[in-house]
């Protein structure tokens, strides 16, 4: 007897192009419990600005589900194919989707100010709605910047931290 894997987890979606919102709430009706990441942005059309909340990984969604469920999500509107990886749906570990979810909650980015960080180096953020994740310094543009990566998307987020809220991974 094959037995169904009923652990509960995140699995990351694709959806159709700028289908995202309407996915979400297809799923959310179906009693899908689903986390699409947003962003408030200002918006500027010839006559007006607006701040517009816009999908942060345009088309994926993400999906908290058993195996058992997953028939009802692929065959929804919207839901091109879940993630695989290995021949295997790829799912995203709880610890990194309330990490995402405390990032973005948040009003204001800190300024970063490191010094003596190269491009590629490993650091563990220490304090702030992100302590305990591990990111790479990226860039040293006008100021340095940390990339967070979501290893079973294959994207990544970039952001400033302060120099404080972080320490070198050796």
């Amino acid at each position: 007897m094959n037995k169904i894997d009923e652990t509960y987890r995140w699995y990351p979606i694709y959806t159709l192009p700028r289908a995202e919102k309407k996915t979400h709430n297809l799923l959310e009706k179906k009693g899908i419990n689903t986390y699409l990441p947003l962003y408030k942005t200002l918006k500027q059309w010839s006559d007006r600005r607006k701040w517009v909340e816009e999908v942060l990984f345009k088309s994926y969604l993400f999906v908290y589900i058993s195996h058992k469920e997953y028939d009802l999500v692929i065959q929804s509107y919207g839901v091109v194919r879940f993630i695989h990886f290995s021949g295997k749906a790829a799912f995203i570990p709880d610890k990194q989707i309330e990490i995402l979810k405390n990032y973005l909650s948040g009003e204001q980015i800190p300024e970063l100010t490191f010094e003596d960080l190269a491009a590629g180096q490993k650091v563990k953020i220490i304090s702030g709605k992100l302590k305990g994740y591990d990111a790479e310094l990226v860039s040293w543009q006008q100021q340095q910047r940390l990339v967070l990566r979501i290893d079973a998307l294959g994207q990544s987020l970039l952001l400033r931290i302060s120099a404080a809220d972080v320490e070198v991974v050796y």
